[in-house]
């Protein structure tokens, strides 16, 4: 079967597509033939090994996979399931989806929910649970509409994009940010954001406390954009942290959360608990799937194009999302 192996090499790591046995996986009682993965931050940075993603090369890369059940040793399954895996450590301790074929413990799969097709599934693959994930712990902290517009940080790419539309969808309003407003404003206004606004537009003032102009927000930045956002939420208003792209520091007090009951609300998908997640992705696939998914995912490349895909993520010069087509 055809992969794209991850290898430590001298002075880092290297992706490579190659021929392996499907005997050489991961250990798993369930063997999936996948169609389709996609293309997240988090693989950009194992591939081009600008992130420190795989911990016990060699690994095929992909924290995503959706495909058909080809055999499993856990009555959960049967051949012929479609299911999908996210997360779980994917690319990380076990091999992942960028393969013909994954191996894993039948604790990571989930049964691809009516309402979504394989493709659908990794048209939305971790971005869009992130932001489904996102939205529920939102809702759960009592995070409505009426307590002002939710900021999304890094909309332009695929935990952003969906977190634009799913909001919108859910009733609220959204004020997307992103350093790319001249070219991808129309992009993000289709989706359902009210404004298209740059960084500097919320620069921090250096403040503990700034004019709280925000309901909530949604960030895949990190870093200063989150100190700065942090100090600008409404009293009891909440922030999803879901992403590192401008740094992992957060320099901040304790304000925003003392004074005004600011919630910081950390969103790890890796590691989601099966019931969670089974929710999730039923939402997904009913009242929160985003509709607009076809103007997200604006490319389906093959297995060969990921390494490519990955650079241009990376280099900030792609948009929505990629997924990856596997076995036709």
């Amino acid at each position: 079967m055809q992969a794209l192996r991850i290898h430590q090499v001298e002075g880092g790591s290297e992706a490579r597509l190659e021929d392996m046995p499907v005997d050489a996986l991961s250990a798993g009682n369930v063997l999936i033939k996948v169609r389709y993965s996609s293309v997240n931050y988090k693989d950009a940075l194992a591939v081009t090994g600008k992130g420190k993603i795989v911990r016990k090369p060699p690994l095929n890369g992909g924290i995503d996979a959706a495909g058909i059940v080809e055999s499993s040793s856990d009555d959960r399954f049967t051949p012929g399931d479609e299911v999908i895996v996210t997360g779980y450590f994917l690319s990380e301790t076990r091999d992942g989806g960028y393969a013909q074929y994954l191996r894993v413990p039948a604790e990571c799969v989930v049964a691809l929910p009516k309402g979504l097709s394989l493709f659908e599934a990794m048209g939305l693959g971790t971005a869009g649970f992130t932001a489904g994930f996102a939205l529920r712990r939102l809702r759960e902290n009592q995070q409505t509409p009426e307590l002002g517009p939710i900021a999304v940080t890094g909309a332009t790419g695929g935990v952003g994009s969906f977190a634009v539309d799913m909001l919108s969808g859910a009733g609220y309003e959204v004020i997307a940010i992103t350093r790319k407003v001249d070219e991808a404003g129309d992009y993000l206004r289709a989706l359902g954001a009210a404004q298209v606004v740059s960084p500097d537009d919320y620069a921090d003032d250096g403040k503990p406390l700034s004019a709280a102009r925000l309901g909530g927000v949604v960030d895949s930045v990190g870093g200063a954009l989150l100190t700065s956002l942090l100090t600008q939420v409404v009293p009891y208003g909440n922030v999803a942290a879901i992403g590192l792209a401008g740094g992992f520091k957060l320099e901040t007090t304790v304000m925003p959360f003392i004074l005004r009951g600011v919630s910081l609300l950390g969103i790890h998908s890796v590691e989601c608990p099966m019931p969670w997640r089974q929710q999730i992705w039923q939402d997904l696939a009913g009242d929160t799937k985003p509709a607009h998914l076809n103007k997200i995912v604006q490319r389906t490349i093959g297995l060969g194009d990921v390494a490519q895909a990955c650079e241009a993520m990376i280099a900030g010069s792609i948009q929505g999302r990629s997924v990856v087509e596997i076995n036709k």
